[in-house]
């Protein structure tokens, strides 16, 4: 099964940039992306840039709205996410918990729904 692993930080919480806190994060993510690559497990993954970037589409009788920024009031933005191939849940949880920025954010796991090609005709 795939499952989205959707990572969340506060801005603020995690090394500033081009610190040696920062450089120790990209290796933990290098070795991250090594361990799960190795093993066949990524399908994709991507760093998000800032929610400052970011626009909301809502779509409300036959009108499109936009708004600047996240969806959403929190401290934690999302900023990054795997999608995953595992066999079970107990493994995606083992593998949420390796991402490095779970050590000061949070890890959301879904499951991605898979639709067959005839579901959409």
């Amino acid at each position: 099964m795939q499952y989205a692993m959707l990572i969340y930080a506060a801005d603020d919480s995690g090394p500033t940039p081009e610190s040696p806190e920062m450089g120790e994060l990209m290796k933990a993510y290098g070795a991250f992306n090594t361990e799960a690559g190795e093993k066949g497990l990524i399908m994709a993954g991507e760093a998000l840039q800032p929610t400052s970037t970011s626009t909301t589409v809502r779509m409300r009788e036959g009108i499109i709205e936009t708004t600047d920024g996240p969806f959403a009031e929190t401290k934690e933005q999302l900023g990054g996410f795997y999608i995953l191939n595992c066999e079970t849940l107990d493994e995606a949880i083992e593998y949420a918990a390796k991402i490095p920025t779970a050590a000061y954010g949070s890890i959301e796991i879904r499951p991605v729904m898979i639709f067959d090609d005839k579901d959409l005709e």
